[in-house]
């Protein structure tokens, strides 16, 4: 619900067309819907609370009525307080609570939480992105999040926790955490992976492609999807929702059974 994120920004501005696309969504396999009022793409600026309400509350009272999960994408406690109220069953925020009233509008609610790392914020994130061992510290960050979560009120069971591909990481950050995503299914939280159609993929595919637009790179996010099944990745935020749901089901069958128990046994 915005006219500057960085896929699909400006596509669905009119409620009634989001609301649309976002049962479109769910009957092409989707089975959380995430929405979001303010970009976090590199160089955005954040928007009011008010603005941002505009954007996204009719919208998920829109879809909560036709029947779907909804995640509301903010890192504000009281569009969160407010969308929960419209009947929101998830807290997306790429702060991972930052805002000192989220954790407990989110424990309030008993809504589930994804907890995002970042370095820095939408406006700064890719201004020299500098890590001694980015996996060792993402996965720290994260869990020290995931237990402040639950220090405040929040249900273990309702924490996932997202590696943030392209929030404040350079090319190759992002490949050393897609290497080693099992770094973070193995942590006792399941694991979000959001790099559908993000600028790391243009560069890998810039040799054989020259360069691309975000909507031309559905094909290399399918081989991030098919990777995070194969690592025990729970949830994949996409764009391409049939595709994605077809590349997961697919992956999800031919990996092999002893990976299947592991992630039985972590869950």
């Amino acid at each position: 619900m915005t006219p500057d994120s960085f896929s699909d920004g400006g596509d669905h501005l009119d409620p009634s067309v989001a609301i649309a696309a976002g049962l479109a969504m769910v009957a092409d396999g989707a089975t959380i819907v995430d929405v979001g009022g303010e970009s976090t793409r590199p160089g955005s600026m954040p928007v009011s609370i008010e603005e941002e309400l505009s954007r996204v509350l009719p919208v998920v009272s829109g879809l909560v009525d036709g029947g779907a999960t909804v995640s509301i994408d903010t890192t504000k406690a009281e569009v969160a307080r407010l969308c929960i109220a419209a009947g929101a069953h998830i807290v997306n925020d790429v702060t991972a609570l930052s805002d000192p009233a989220m954790a407990g509008v989110c424990a309030d609610g008993e809504v589930g939480v994804v907890l995002m790392h970042m370095l820095g914020t939408p406006a700064d994130m890719q201004h020299n992105p500098t890590y001694g061992d980015v996996v060792a510290e993402v996965g720290g960050f994260l869990d020290e999040r995931a237990q402040a979560a639950v220090s405040s009120g929040i249900a273990a069971s309702a924490v996932a926790i997202d590696p943030g591909i392209g929030f404040g990481k350079t090319y190759a950050h992002n490949i050393e955490l897609m290497r080693h995503l099992r770094a973070f299914t193995n942590q006792p939280y399941p694991v979000v992976l959001g790099a559908s159609r993000k600028g790391f993929l243009g560069s890998m595919l810039k040799d054989s492609r020259g360069q691309t637009t975000a909507k031309e790179r559905d094909g290399a996010t399918a081989a991030t999807v098919a990777l995070g099944v194969s690592m025990g990745v729970s949830v994949f935020r996409v764009h391409n929702v049939r595709l994605g749901a077809d590349v997961a089901t697919a992956a999800n069958a031919m990996v092999p059974q002893e990976a299947h128990e592991q992630e039985t046994d972590r869950t």
